[in-house]
């Protein structure tokens, strides 16, 4: 018989038939106290129900898992977040990181292997997907060698600097707006920001700027 009592854990994710399917295979291991599927939602209920861990998905249409923690964290300090995501990408998984989550896997996690993760994170450790350990120890060694903040990454916002990675990566306006759930317009606006804050005159300059930083 297992004694341990159990985690009360809160899902983050925009897609509802993913959040039943995390649900469905967390089964009574944990018990799921809540759900949202936005960034304002996700804030509002956790600070009401105070979880143990937040399965939190780092891209949603509002601003993401990032948002989430920034906001959360503010004031409730003890909750443990724990990154699920299809992204395995070494920015999304430094970002999420730096942002104060114990924790990133990807979708592809097993369930029992989902619900070890969650204990882990509960009792303090540290847990990620055995590939992404190395961007998070490739990064903690970069901090040794440089500022730890980059003043002018950090005053573009957490949806501009998601348009700037994916222009980075070659990804045309349209393809960025259906990527991030917002029009093409916005996307327009979004890089006309970042170029005046970082004082450049083309999404090119842009790109070698993410490149050199290496937050593609």
């Amino acid at each position: 018989m297992n004694d341990q009592p159990r985690l009360r854990v809160f899902l983050v994710d925009d897609h509802a038939m993913f959040r039943a399917g995390v649900r469905a295979e967390l089964g009574d291991a944990v018990e799921v106290i809540g759900e949202a599927g936005t960034v304002a939602e996700a804030v509002a209920t956790i600070r009401r129900v105070l979880p143990d861990v937040v399965l939190l998905d780092v891209h949603m249409p509002d601003g993401g898992g990032r948002a989430v923690l920034e906001q959360v964290r503010a004031s409730n300090p003890d909750i443990r977040f724990l990154a699920l995501s299809v992204s395995d990408a070494a920015e999304d998984v430094i970002g999420l990181i730096r942002g104060g989550a114990r924790g990133y896997v990807t979708k592809t996690i097993g369930a029992a292997e989902l619900v070890a993760a969650i204990r882990r994170v509960a009792d303090g450790d540290a847990v990620f997907s055995p590939r992404l350990a190395g961007f998070v120890l490739d990064a903690f060694a970069a901090k040794n060698q440089a500022p730890a903040s980059d003043p002018e990454l950090d005053q573009l916002t957490n949806r501009e600097r998601e348009v700037l990675r994916l222009l980075a990566r070659g990804y045309a306006y349209k393809e960025i707006a259906k990527e991030l759930y917002i029009s093409i317009k916005t996307v327009e606006t979004h890089v006309s920001n970042v170029l005046r804050k970082l004082q450049m005159s083309n999404r090119y300059e842009l790109s070698r700027w993410a490149v050199d930083r290496r937050i593609v």
